[in-house]
Order: structure tokens, then sequence, then C-alpha cells
């Protein structure tokens, strides 16, 4: 199950991978895949399945067929730090896109441009779409609705008695959304939402508004 939404006048499709479809640009927003961790992790003894290297892509492929943009968006951290075997990966799923690919560049994105753009990657600091602005870390700009990541935001669902869930979310507030981390074991920051701010919980099936 999808979420609709609308910000600065503009039709979003939240989606429970975590990504987010931009309708009138037809553009899919990716942040914070962090490609080449589990790689990093394992090589320096983390008990992480091997198969969980593969799970990234697959859940990559799930969405494109799912919306069929005609561009894709990360919004920073693609890769987790420098070049591993995942790398090797990236080019050959590359290799099946068949459209615009561009990386809003985030703190963890330190391999080379020259890399990406041997690929056909296009890398920008920042997008500026009429009232939108793309960023990976948060910002307030007057005059434009920012969407953003870095923060890989969860939500800590509370139940009776002591029952906790806790899932990663999209994070709204007046002038922002910060998209929830799309990669395998990335981590959460706990989000402790203010009034009039909204909270979207991802579960493996459906995008909840709880908040």
């Amino acid at each position: 199950m999808i979420e609709k939404i609308h910000l600065a006048n503009q039709t979003f499709i939240l989606h429970p991978s975590g990504t987010m479809f931009w309708e009138e640009q037809e553009m899919l927003l990716i942040s914070d895949v962090h490609l080449g961790k589990i790689s990093h992790f394992r090589k320096y003894g983390s008990a992480v399945p091997q198969a969980a290297i593969s799970e990234n892509f697959r859940k990559m492929d799930q969405v494109v067929e799912f919306f069929s943009p005609r561009s894709i968006v990360f919004m920073g951290d693609l890769f987790h730090s420098s070049l591993n075997m995942e790398w090797d990966l990236f080019t050959q799923w590359m290799e099946t896109i068949e459209i615009p690919v561009i990386l809003v560049a985030g703190n963890h994105d330190i391999i080379s441009e020259l890399k990406y753009e041997a690929l056909g990657v296009k890398i920008y600091s920042e997008m500026i779409l009429g009232k939108i602005l793309l960023t990976h870390h948060p910002e307030e700009r007057k005059g434009f609705f920012n969407i953003c990541g870095h923060l890989h935001p969860g939500f800590k669902l509370r139940g009776n008695g002591r029952q906790t869930l806790q899932l990663r979310c999209f994070y709204q507030n007046k002038e922002q959304l910060i998209l929830p981390a799309f990669g395998e074991f990335t981590g959460n920051f706990w989000i402790s939402p203010s009034e009039g701010d909204r909270i979207f919980a991802i579960t493996k099936t459906e995008v909840i508004s709880v908040f």
C-alpha cells in the first residue's frame, strides 16, 4: 500500500521501499543506499549474510519496475565509502537502466566523479525544480520546500504496556520532507515529532500515516 501526498503544489507517492515518486516530473527519488557498506562490514568480520548484498539491487529493480520513471535521482550517500566489489555490481545494474541517473552528492560520496561519469551518472550538489529543493543534508531555504535524506529517520510506535515497534519512516515538517534510508543495515535516527509534523512509517508492504 502506497501513500500519496502533496508538497508545494506537487504530487508525490511514498513507497514501502522508502523511495518517493514525483508524479509531475516522473522522477524516482532514492536516498542513502550506502552501497558497499555490507561488503565493508564483512571485510572486518561482521556476520552479515552475503545474500544481503544483492538485496539493495533487487529492491531498486522492483521499485523502478513499479513506477517506470523517466529519471532516477539518488539523494546522496549512494556508496558508503571507497570502491569495493559492490561497485562492479552497480556497474552491471547501470547497464540495465535506460533512463537518466543523477546523484545529489552526500557526505559519504567520496568515489571519483570520473567513475560515475563513465557510467553516465550526472552529479550535482543540489537540484532546484520549481519550488522544490533537492539536497542530501536537510536545509532551510526561504521560498523552497526541501526534500532530502541523510538522517535515516525512524519512529518508535508504542503500544499498550511496554511494546515498541521500531520502523523506518518519512518525516515531514512545514518546510521539509526527509526520506528514510533505502539501504540495508544503515541504522536509524529516532524522530520525536512536534505538533504539525507528519510521520509516515513503512513496513515491508505498507506506508502508514502514524502522526
